[in-house]
């Protein structure tokens, strides 16, 4: 078996925590995607809208809705960094009261 020598790397924590691999030549992310769902309550007068502004956000989609303002968003992210960042800036649309992380899977390639 070849021991990888790492003398000019420096050891990233985010690397670690993240569970991407280091290598000399770059970090490679594990394959696969994580999977969530968000339950999102609304402005129930502004649901609508707000369904169009989720639907825009890259690998989200609806798959519930209740008139007095809750949507279920169902969304793919390449890693759990990314996931976070959707979650934050659906927290972050205008009318949006709450966005909750209701399931989380890892799937692997």
């Amino acid at each position: 078996m070849a021991q990888t020598t790492f003398s000019n790397a420096k050891l990233d924590r985010r690397v670690l925590i993240t569970g991407r691999v280091l290598t000399a030549e770059r970090i490679v992310a594990p394959p696969g995607a994580e999977i969530a769902s968000i339950l999102v309550q609304a402005r129930p007068e502004r649901l609508a809208e707000l369904e169009a502004e989720i639907t825009a956000l890259p690998g989200c989609e609806i798959h519930g809705r209740d008139p007095r303002g809750k949507l279920v968003v169902v969304t793919e992210a390449p890693d759990a960094g990314s996931l976070g960042t959707l979650l934050n800036t659906i927290q972050s649309l205008p009318n949006v009261y709450s966005a909750a992380l209701v399931f989380h899977a890892i799937e692997t390639a």
